[in-house]
Parts: C-alpha cells; structure tokens; sequence
C-alpha cells in the first residue's frame, strides 16, 4: 500500500496530462539508426486480424484509440463486421465523466487529454458507441485531431466553477461544459441512421458492436502488491480510480502468449520514453547497456538488427515504476507474435501515430520490453489463462 498511497497522491495533487502525439514523437526523434529495417528479418508467427491504422493527431487520446481498435478486433473475433468505432466519442464521454471528478475533488486531479484502457470500456457501457462516419470529433476546420485550445479552455472553465464566489455550485455548470464540448467537438445526435436502421448510441453498441462489456478485465503488475486480486491501478491518468487484477511479472507475457495464440488482441498501456523504444525504427527492446555507458557507435547503432538484452526482474520493475523510470505515457495493441533472423520473439504492435515509420504504423517489441514496461493490459477474460485468473 506504500507505493499506492504515494502514487495516487502524486496523481491527486500534481495534476498530469498524458503527452500529445506530436509532442511525444519529437520527444522520441533520437531513437532511432539509419537503415534499420535492413538489419532486421521479421518473419510472423501469429497475425490476428485488425482494422487499419489510425492516426490520433496533435491529442493525447491513445488509450481511446488503441482501447477501440481491440473492441474492433474483439468484433473480428465473435464472428462480426468490424465497424470503425469513433475514438472521439469515448474520450468526449470520458472528458465528462473526468470534469466531474475533477470538480468533486476541487481541481486536485490531473486534467488533459489522458486516459487508460478501462476507460474504453467503462464508456462503451455507460454511453454506447457511434461509428466514426457519424461522429469524426473534426468541429473546426481540421483534418486531424488538434486539442490544445479545448484543452486550456476546458480546464480554465472547471477551475473556474470550481473557484466560483456563489458559495455553492449550481447543476448549470454540467450544460456549460457540454456546450464547450459540442462546440469543439460537435454535438452528439440523439439518433442516427446507419446502413438504413435508426440508432441511439446504445441501441448501436447493443445491436450493432454487440460486445459485453463485462467480458473484459485489466491486468497490471505491481511486485509489492498482493497478486491475484484486484489493487488499485497506481497511475496519473487513472482519474477513476479504477482497480487492476494484479499478477506476477512473468504471467504479463504468459497471458499475452495465451491470448494471441487463442485469437484474442490484447490492449497495451506501457511507457514508450526509453532510449530503446524507436518509433522511426519500429523496434523496442531494453539494451543490455545502458544508454549512459554505451560508446558514441553503439548509441548509433542501437537499432541496427537485434541487440542482446537485459533480463529483467520483478524488482527492476518495481524500481523502475518507483523512481519514475516507468511513466504511463502510450497506449497501444498487441497484434500478434514474430520472431527475428535469430529466432528472437517480438510482439507485433499496432500503433495510432498514422503509417509515418518503418512499418507503416506497427512495431516489433521484445518480450523483456513488455515485462519491464507495462503498465496495464486489457483482454477478454477468455484469453487469461485459467491458472492466472483465480478469482
């Protein structure tokens, strides 16, 4: 509980905004060798079925993006026509649920974009869902999402009824942040028309996604914590306060294994802000060197085919999600499984930065990576192994 207390203060008082893409990207430029791709043979091994790649834009929405595209496989996967899901109207539904946490705790609670994976699913149960063709969140004139000015003027309208002189709040705030939200976003219809049937939201996500939201569990690993039941889930962005079904290091992959090899995806929440993850390259795994101690060729050639690795242990983790090393900063999925010229496995990643890399869009992560910079994983509860979900 040490570490709980500690983080959920830091997510109560200092107040946390995951990056937006195009700042995390640039945060990300140095990682990365020239003709990499050439010094690496992927060969898959499992490639499960998903929808295209996505781009979120200047907005820090990976968590919705990321968190549809597994509903989307999820549709694949009980036999149905996927449908391109709007990522814009979870996170709208979720920017409600948030403000009003954030006025109930007085402003002290992270406010922006961020998110997690529980959020997704959470919203899907409580709102429903649109197809992207009704509802794109593009209400100004842009052809990509752009949530800087919402953002600011979002939060400087919740600390302001927060801050208000009237002694008490009035229910009319709600209806001021909603206009806000329509305003930049657009309104949300009340029912619309899709392949010739009327909807609401719900009727959508009943008849037409038709996923049950309770099928699905988060799973994280915190050493410390007791493992196989449900702890809170120590993260900035976890406005919600959400608990995660805890598990040892080792059962991460595991489980990861099991899904992929039962057809299941699996939603990824990680850190991405290592020396060893490369957007640019597609790659990620954890050097066997630290960045610190390696030669200038070395740092040059980080990406230049496989590298050996650092095995890592609970207690790395641990560490590394205590002095901040391990940050919640990406959400992402897991797609399916490759190995390397070496016969090296790699989980095959779809990623939400449009098709700008190497792999248009995807990633080669190794197995160490996932076990020491995970955050979360979201799946279907079939896809657990039955001897790791106990409960």
């Amino acid at each position: 509980m040490k570490n709980n207390v500690i983080m959920l203060a830091a997510a109560l008082f200092v107040g946390y905004s995951s990056f937006a893409q195009d700042n995390l990207i640039k945060s990300l430029d140095g990682n990365q060798s020239v003709a990499a791709k050439e010094e690496f043979q992927f060969t898959p091994i499992i490639n499960l079925e998903r929808t295209s790649i996505k781009n979120q834009g200047s907005s820090g929405t990976c968590w919705s993006y990321s968190g549809n595209s597994f509903l989307e496989s999820e549709m694949i996967k009980a036999g149905k026509k996927p449908v391109d899901l709007s990522e814009i109207y979870t996170a709208r539904c979720t920017y409600i649920e948030k403000a009003i946490n954030y006025v109930r705790m007085h402003g002290n609670l992270g406010w922006g974009d961020g998110g997690e994976l529980h959020d997704v699913v959470n919203m899907y149960k409580k709102y429903g869902a649109l197809p992207q063709e009704v509802y794109t969140g593009l209400n100004y004139g842009t052809d990509i999402n752009k949530f800087g000015e919402m953002q600011a003027a979002l939060k400087g309208m919740l600390d302001g009824v927060i801050q208000n002189k009237n002694g008490h709040l009035t229910p009319n705030w709600i209806k001021a942040f909603t206009a806000a939200l329509d305003s930049y976003l657009g309104e949300v219809p009340k029912t619309f028309e899709y392949k010739g049937k009327t909807y609401t939201p719900q009727s959508f996500a009943k008849e037409v996604v038709g996923l049950n939201a309770d099928d699905y569990i988060e799973l994280t690993s915190i050493p410390d914590d007791p493992t196989y039941e449900k702890v809170f889930l120590p993260v900035p962005d976890n406005w919600s306060f959400d608990y995660a079904y805890n598990v040892k290091m080792d059962d991460l992959t595991a489980t990861i294994d099991n899904a992929l090899k039962s057809g299941y995806t699996v939603g990824w929440a990680t850190d991405v802000s290592e020396k060893g993850f490369s957007w640019k390259n597609g790659v990620a795994y954890v050097p066997a060197t630290e960045y610190q101690y390696m030669s200038q060729d070395e740092r040059q050639d980080m990406f230049k085919g496989p590298k050996p690795e650092l095995e890592i242990t609970p207690e790395m983790r641990e560490k590394a999600f205590d002095d901040y090393s391990t940050t919640d900063d990406h959400g992402m999925q897991i797609v399916g499984l490759a190995k390397d010229q070496n016969g090296k496995e790699y989980y095959i990643v779809k990623n939400s930065w449009g098709q700008s890399n190497d792999y248009n869009g995807y990633l080669y992560v190794t197995k160490n990576f996932v076990k020491y910079k995970t955050t979360a994983l979201l799946l279907n509860k079939k896809a657990v192994p039955k001897n790791i979900l106990k409960g």
